[in-house]
């Protein structure tokens, strides 16, 4: 360091373009720097959710949560092991020390995991693996009322703002709340399927059967091979009255016979509202590492791009927006540095009451910043 430092005292031009060159450097680097609320770190924590349609939750902890629990417990690094069992669902949560890699631990989890799948029960779906990501939370919430129904709400917003916002770079996931998607729905008389011995299952399966697109193999045209598939998709809600689910005495038992068919939607699991008007919520998720003010920024040019597509009584608005917070931090911490650069540049100033090293000291703490 004494070296360097002789030597920039006899060379000063040689001196000035190194801290030119180091500023250039970091100028060039701060506006290349990533702005978000939390740093890019990756918790070792995996979790393991598996549903159980119907399931209670005693029934879930000891058929789901405890197996996994017994499985898992064995890997090497667990800090903290715990399950949590609800209605139909399972999560078993599994934190390891920090040193821990959570992508070595995620996949010692999902070989332990795949050992014990055959002790689980058969309705059971697929358990899901994954860790846990601070970026999955939502960044960014639109909240879209209208007078229309929630059903063409949902189609409207599925169409223009859902599809052209998954598309965008950075954005993970856009979710739906309070939607309502379309379903077709069969209401059966309890009476009349006793009348006619039948049974929820029966029905279940004509549904199934009779519902369906098969391939029905290839054929040849000459020089041209067709792919040919038997179209048996029912494609008007009525012709669902149609289907045969048994033959009782040599006569068929049609839906319509046991009951009604409903072009409705699908039962409500989510709920919104905007200035006493239903609702349907956008809550959008970036992907891992990515900046979430340009995200976001992005996000709210798409929006205001789509604006013209929506019908005028369409009201949008931001019910969660982090960039707000983050944007607000970072100023402040940048009129800090400010303000710390002028403070230290006057106390220089009042103890040494000397133009010259103020000047030195006023410009050497933000170039050592930079």
């Amino acid at each position: 360091m004494q070296k360097l430092a002789e030597i920039c005292i006899r060379r000063p031009v040689f001196a000035t373009m190194l801290i030119v060159s180091l500023l250039v450097l970091g100028i060039s680097s701060y506006f290349r720097l990533g702005v978000d609320l939390y740093p890019d770190i990756d918790i070792p924590t995996i979790t393991v959710t598996t549903v159980l349609p119907g399931g209670s939750p005693e029934e879930i902890e000891s058929t789901v949560s405890k197996p996994i629990e017994e499985a898992v417990n064995t890997v090497d690094g667990i800090e903290d092991l715990r399950s949590v069992s609800a209605e139909g669902i399972s999560q078993v949560i599994i934190g390891f020390v920090l040193e821990k890699n959570a992508d070595v631990a995620a996949q010692e989890i999902r070989d332990k995991v795949n050992r014990i799948l055959g002790e689980l029960p058969e309705d059971a779906d697929m358990p899901f693996v994954e860790k846990l990501d601070i970026d999955a939370s939502p960044v960014l919430s639109i909240a879209v009322s209208s007078a229309q129904p929630l059903r063409e709400m949902t189609k409207r917003m599925d169409d223009i703002l859902k599809k052209n916002l998954e598309s965008l770079r950075g954005v993970g996931q856009v979710r739906f709340i309070g939607d309502r998607r379309r379903q077709i729905q069969i209401f059966l008389s309890v009476d009349k399927l006793a009348a006619y011995n039948l049974t929820i299952d029966q029905v279940r399966t004509a549904l199934r059967s009779q519902n369906v697109e098969v391939p029905g193999g290839r054929l040849d045209q000459g020089s041209r091979e067709l792919t040919v598939r038997t179209m048996g998709r029912i494609e008007d809600p009525r012709g669902f009255n149609n289907i045969i689910v048994a033959q009782v005495e040599g006569a068929p038992v049609r839906i319509s016979v046991l009951g009604r068919v409903v072009d409705g939607v699908e039962e409500p699991r989510t709920y919104a509202r905007l200035n006493g008007r239903n609702a349907i919520v956008l809550e959008i998720r970036k992907q891992s590492g990515t900046n979430t003010v340009e995200v976001i920024h992005r996000v709210k040019d798409r929006v205001a791009e789509l604006l013209g597509e929506l019908p005028p009584d369409y009201e949008i608005q931001y019910v969660r927006d982090q960039s707000d917070f983050i944007e607000a931090s970072f100023e402040a911490v940048r009129g800090h540095l400010i303000l710390g650069v002028c403070f230290a540049a006057f106390v220089v100033f009042l103890f040494i009451r000397n133009i010259r090293p103020t000047l030195i000291a006023a410009l050497a703490i933000p170039t050592s910043i930079i």
